[in-house]
C-alpha cells in the first residue's frame, strides 16, 4: 500500500490540535493514520474525535485506559468514573449507541510489520498473547504496581523485535527506548500533539491551544 503510516500520541478528545496536526501533515488519501489510544476523556471535544476516527477509514486506533473505562461502566461492568471519564461520558451519551459500537471494536494492539502499537505497554519477555488487557492498557513500570511512574520502565528493558509505538506515560517529549517509542507527549495538559512517521521516522508535533486538565503530577 502506498501511503504513509502516522502514528498519534494520546489525543484525549483534543480535537483542534488533531485538525492543526493533520494539517502540518498534509494527510493524503493514500495515508494512514493510527492513535495509541486514549482518544478520549479531558478534553473538550470528544464527539469530533470519534466521529472523525468513525467515518475515515484512514483512521483507526488501540483501545486507551480511559476509552476502555467508558466501555466498561456502558458494559455494566460495575466500574465507577473518575470526573473526567463521567463528563466525558455524558458528552457522548446522546449518540452512545454509535459510540459504544466504536470502542467496544477497538484491538488492543495493531500489528504493523515492522512496529506494533499498543497503548500503554508490554512486559519485556512476555509473548503479545500472554500479555493482559491491564497491562497494555495501563504499564509503566515493572514493579508491583504497574501503574507506578516509580521503578523501572517497561520500555527501558524491552528488547524484542518489533518497534513499540506506545502513549499513556505523557512527557514533554517522546520517550524512547532500544525497541520503543512513546508518543504522548501531554497535549491535553497544554504541552504537545506528536505524530510519528513510520517510513521516514519523522517526528512532527503541534502546540495545545491550552492546558484543558493540570496533571496530577508532573508531566516527565
Amino acid at each position: 500500500m502506498s501511503g504513509r503510516t502516522i502514528v498519534v500520541g494520546d489525543i484525549h478528545g483534543c480535537y483542534d490540535e488533531l485538525v492543526a496536526l493533520l494539517e502540518r501533515l498534509a494527510l493524503d488519501k493514500d495515508d494512514r493514520v493510527i492513535s495509541v489510544g486514549d482518544l478520549i476523556v479531558k478534553g473538550e471535544k470528544n464527539r469530533e474525535v470519534l466521529d472523525l476516527f468513525i467515518k475515515d477509514g484512514r483512521f483507526s486506533a488501540v483501545l486507551g485506559n480511559h476509552d476502555r473505562a467508558i466501555l466498561r461502566y456502558w458494559r455494566g461492568e460495575g466500574n465507577a468514573l473518575k470526573d473526567t471519564q463521567e463528563k466525558a461520558r455524558a458528552e457522548l451519551e446522546a449518540n452512545q449507541p454509535r459510540y459504544f459500537a466504536y470502542l467496544q471494536q477497538l484491538p488492543l494492539s495493531i500489528d504493523l510489520g515492522s512496529h506494533l502499537v499498543v497503548h500503554a505497554g508490554l512486559r519485556p519477555g512476555i509473548k503479545l498473547s500472554g500479555q493482559t488487557v491491564e497491562d497494555l492498557t495501563e504499564l509503566r513500570t515493572l514493579g508491583g504496581d504497574r501503574t507506578s511512574r516509580e521503578g523501572v520502565p517497561w520500555y527501558d528493558l524491552y528488547d524484542e523485535d518489533k518497534i513499540v509505538l506506545f502513549g499513556h506515560w505523557p512527557a514533554p517529549v517522546p520517550r524512547r527506548g532500544p525497541h520503543a517509542i512513546g508518543l504522548d507527549t501531554g497535549c491535553v495538559y497544554g504541552f504537545q500533539l506528536t505524530a510519528y512517521v513510520i517510513e521516514t521516522g519523522e517526528f512532527l508535533s503541534v502546540e495545545a491551544r491550552r492546558a484543558y486538565e493540570e496533571p496530577k503530577r508532573r508531566v516527565a
